[in-house]
C-alpha cells in the first residue's frame, strides 16, 4: 500500500469537503463554547454567591448597628433610671426629714397645747373661785354699803350683777331698815 498523492488528495478531500473536518472543528468549537459556558456560569454563580455573602454580611452588619443602637439606648436608659432614682431618693429623705421635724414640732407644740389648756383650766377654775368668793364677800359687805363715803349711819343699797351701786328710790321700808342698821364707826372700834 502505497499513498500516493491521489490518494492522499482524496483522503484530504473527504476530510475536508465532506463533514469530518467540519465535525472535528465543530466539535473543538463547541467543547470551548461549553467549556466557556461552563466557565461563565461557575463565575455567575460564584457571582451571585459573592453577592448572597456581601448581601449577608451587610445584613448582619445592619442588625450589628441596629443592636449595638439598641444597648447604647438601653444603656442610656439604664443611666437615666439610675439618676433618676438616685433624684426620687434625693427627694424621698429630704421629704422623710421634712416629715419628721414636722412631727417632732406638732408633737412639742401638742404638748405645750396641752400643758397650757390645763394651766388655763386651772386658771379658770380659780378664777371661778376667786370670782364667787368676791361675790360672796360683796354681798356679806352689802348691809355695809353707803352712798356717801362720810355718812355715820349705813344702809343697805342694791348692786347690780356687775357691781355698780343702784341708788334706790326714797322707799318708806327702806327707811326703817336704815334706822335699824348701825353700822360701825371707826370711832367705835
Amino acid at each position: 500500500m502505497e499513498i500516493t498523492l491521489d490518494s492522499i488528495i482524496g483522503i484530504l478531500s473527504l476530510l475536508l469537503g465532506g463533514s469530518g473536518l467540519g465535525w472535528f472543528i465543530t466539535w473543538r468549537w463547541q467543547k470551548a463554547k461549553a467549556k466557556a459556558e461552563a466557565k461563565q456560569a461557575e463565575a455567575e454563580a460564584k457571582q451571585k454567591e459573592a453577592d448572597a455573602k456581601t448581601a449577608e454580611i451587610e445584613m448582619a452588619q445592619k442588625v450589628q448597628d441596629t443592636y449595638q443602637q439598641m444597648l447604647e439606648d438601653k444603656q442610656k436608659e439604664v443611666e437615666d433610671n439610675h439618676r433618676l432614682i438616685e433624684e426620687l431618693r434625693a427627694d424621698r429623705d429630704h421629704y422623710k426629714q421634712g416629715y419628721i421635724e414636722m412631727r417632732d414640732e406638732m408633737e412639742k407644740l401638742s404638748k405645750e397645747f396641752r400643758d397650757f389648756r390645763s394651766e388655763t383650766e386651772e386658771e379658770r377654775a380659780k378664777m371661778k373661785r376667786d370670782i364667787a368668793r368676791n361675790g360672796r364677800q360683796m354681798e356679806n359687805m352689802r348691809p355695809f354699803l353707803c352712798y356717801d363715803t362720810k355718812c355715820k349711819k349705813r344702809v343697805r343699797v342694791p348692786a347690780s350683777e356687775c357691781g355698780v351701786v343702784e341708788k334706790p328710790a326714797d322707799d318708806p321700808a327702806e327707811e326703817k331698815v336704815k334706822k335699824d342698821i348701825e353700822p360701825l364707826s371707826i370711832n367705835d372700834m
